[in-house]
């Protein structure tokens, strides 16, 4: 089975590979043509070559050209073609008015040449779009006159179209026994052709018609036909629609284990496949086997299965079946109310599905036969007379009544439209006013989300200046202090030169925070949404450390950088921050000796930044306080001040860029924090 998949596989690729060598070549050869009827002969080859590998917009381009030559040359065949496959090619989009359009004006150039083969094949195109419309007598009309001419030349792709569409058309006008012999005659030539799908479907129609004309050893022979050509692969509903039809054709003369073989297989097989339609018919069918064997609890199950699919894929046909069983077995069990509720449903049903199948009467192609009067005989003209005053007396009777139920049905017609339109107009308003609601309710709800985020907003921008300000005020203290000493020359020339080297730093400090501060600021006037951007995380730890030299020789701290180059996607100017506060924070909690170590490194695709020291610790109880807004705050081992703000901050800035900010310590051992950040824009 695998050799054969593979070797269709293969087939088909050749097929394809061959049909875009002939569009290539013919597209060469037609760009080097004159402008002279070879050329449009060879439009039409590669117009047929488009059509055929379904590049229908491609083909009608190259259509165009070659109608504008063709009328340019007067090359009126060329004109016939041209309009005959556009028109082809309409019928594929289902563009009915411009198809009909197109073969009319083939067919009047066809006839202006005598070609009969050409007008034969507007007409068997015309009857088949009609058929697929349900104008089957203007069908039948058009593919009938064109049989004639594809049988006289033994055009066997003409006749088997021709050959389908005449029987479709024969069975949609309960034709039965025509709708037969036509398909059996589109069997023969497609069998002739090696057209696989169409005699799959033959002999399908073959079997159905079979059993519709009670033939049930036929319709089961041509059924057990269609099996054996099946496609495991390709064929699986075709087969799960087969399997229960031949199952019910045996049960028709009592062959109740042949019957049970094939339905219970197309059960099964239907169920795998999960084929409702399949599942339902089976159903009934096995349904309808039990009750014949009196198994009748085991037939009102498979029943009531088969009822409860048919509502829901509005099968008519195997409902109608299933009211019947169902009124059967009601009457079996001594359920005479139920009974007669089903026999209410199956005879309304039936009747519903008898109006919908009204057969179409065809068109009468030969005219009738009138028998002309014998005028020599008085006494029938004097019969005759009296016959037409009495039939003129009755026309005229009739002609009164129809205008009287004329007016009624006008009147009763008007009141039923007038209602119709008051309950139209009705429903549209509630619709409207529902709508109208449901769009209020939308804005409420994003006013609210709005209102929501700004409150939000405006709290972390007060406490972000709350932090900023707070260390901005220690060193301009430190600044102004030393500027107090100098007014009231209370430092000596050695000591001004030994603290300059601070004020320089206490300057530097200040006025690197006031540039951030201004800058973020400037950015964000609006509103605090996050400007993120690539940069390396590696830069801000070394501009953030420099900040710090001073307190950590002072305190005579070991702080050691083992951070590298690496890029993280988020607002530069907020990391800044974040990363100060932690920095500073370890140096205000480490004691003379103590070790910090700043450090980065690749987590699950994140980048994870360590700031990690060796200082006093923080109990389990202040762990849990710390990134809470305000509400934990300790003086450091120098008795350093702090707001309680800072950590608060630093978390909330983590996490407007996607982040996420925690801590580890053991109290008089040492602290860890980590900020993990994305490396690349995260997917919203």
């Amino acid at each position: 089975m695998k050799r054969l998949i593979t070797l269709a596989v293969f087939c088909s690729s050749l097929l394809c590979f061959a049909q875009t060598n002939e569009i290539d070549s013919l597209t060469i050869q037609l760009a080097y043509q004159k402008q002279d009827s070879a050329k449009v002969d060879t439009s039409l080859l590669l117009v047929k070559a488009l059509y055929t590998s379904k590049n229908y917009k491609k083909a009608l381009l190259y259509i165009d050209q070659t109608e504008r030559l063709s009328k340019f040359l007067n090359h009126t065949k060329g004109i016939a073609d041209v309009n005959y496959y556009k028109a082809l090619i309409y019928a594929q989009k289902d563009d009915y008015y411009n198809a009909i359009d197109g073969y009319n004006r083939s067919r009047k150039y066809y006839s202006q040449l005598g070609d009969t083969l050409g007008i034969a094949k507007v007409n068997n195109s015309i009857g088949l779009i009609e058929i697929k419309r349900g104008n089957y007598s203007v069908g039948l009309e058009n593919s009938l006159s064109a049989i004639k001419t594809f049988e006289s030349r033994n055009l066997k792709a003409e006749l088997s179209s021709a050959y389908n569409n005449l029987a479709e058309a024969y069975y949609k006008t309960y034709q039965v026994d025509k709708a037969l012999e036509f398909n059996i005659k589109a069997l023969k030539v497609r069998e002739q052709l090696r057209d696989s799908i169409g005699i799959k479907r033959s002999t399908r129609n073959i079997a159905l018609l079979y059993s519709e004309r009670k033939e049930h050893r036929k319709a089961i022979e041509y059924y057990e036909k269609v099996l054996k050509l099946l496609n495991p692969n390709t064929d699986q509903t075709l087969k799960g629609e087969i399997l229960p039809r031949i199952g019910a054709e045996y049960l028709r003369f009592k062959d109740y284990d042949k019957a049970a073989e094939y339905l219970v297989e197309g059960l099964k097989f239907n169920r795998n496949i999960k084929n409702e339609d399949g599942v339902l018919r089976a159903l009934n069918a096995i349904g309808e086997l039990n009750l014949q064997q009196k198994k009748t609890k085991l037939a009102e199950l498979q029943v009531n299965e088969a009822y409860a699919i048919a509502l829901k894929i509005d099968n008519k046909p195997e409902l109608l079946k299933n009211y019947r069983l169902h009124k059967e077995i009601d009457s079996i069990n001594g359920k005479f109310r139920n009974a007669f509720f089903w026999q209410g449903k199956y005879f309304n049903l039936k009747r519903e599905l008898d109006k919908e199948n009204q057969p179409i009467v065809p068109v009468i192609t030969e005219p009738i036969k009138v028998e002309p009067l014998n005028t020599n005989n008085d006494f029938n003209s004097i019969a005759i007379k009296e016959k037409n005053k009495e039939n003129e007396i009755t026309f005229k009777r009739l002609k009164a009544i129809s205008y009287i139920l004329g007016a009624a049905f006008l009147i009763v017609s008007t009141i039923l439209l007038l209602i119709y339109l008051k309950r139209k107009n009705t429903l549209k308003f509630n619709k409207e006013l529902r709508e109208k609601n449901l769009k209020i309710e939308y804005q409420n709800k994003e006013l609210a989300k709005q209102a929501s985020h700004l409150e939000e907003v405006n709290h972390v921008k007060d406490r972000l200046f709350s932090i900023v300000s707070h260390d901005l005020k220690d060193s301009i203290s430190s600044i102004k202090g030393f500027i107090d000493l100098l007014k009231e020359d209370g430092l000596s020339r050695e000591e001004f030169y030994e603290l300059v080297p601070e004020l320089s730093e206490n300057a530097d400090s200040a006025s690197q925070l006031l540039f951030n501060l201004l800058n973020w600021s400037k950015s964000q006037m609006q509103n605090l949404e996050p400007k993120p951007d690539l940069f390396n995380i590696q830069d801000v730890f070394k501009d953030k450390i420099s900040l710090v030299e001073q307190k950590v020789e002072q305190k005579r701290i070991v702080l050691i950088d083992e951070s590298h180059r690496d890029f993280v996607y988020a607002d530069k100017s907020m990391i800044e921050i974040v990363i100060q506060n932690l920095i500073t924070n370890a140096v205000k909690f480490t004691r003379v000796g103590d070790v910090i170590t700043v450090s980065n490194s690749d987590h699950d695709g994140k980048c994870l930044i360590c700031i990690e020291d060796t200082g006093v610790g923080i109990s389990r109880e202040n762990l849990d306080k710390l990134f809470q807004s305000g509400t934990f705050s300790t003086r450091g081992t120098e008795n350093e001040k702090g707001t309680g703000l800072g950590l608060t901050i630093c978390k909330e800035l983590v996490e407007l860029n996607k982040g996420r900010i925690w801590a580890e310590s053991t109290l008089n051992v040492g602290t860890k924090f980590y900020v993990e950040l994305p490396k690349i824009k995260p997917v919203q």
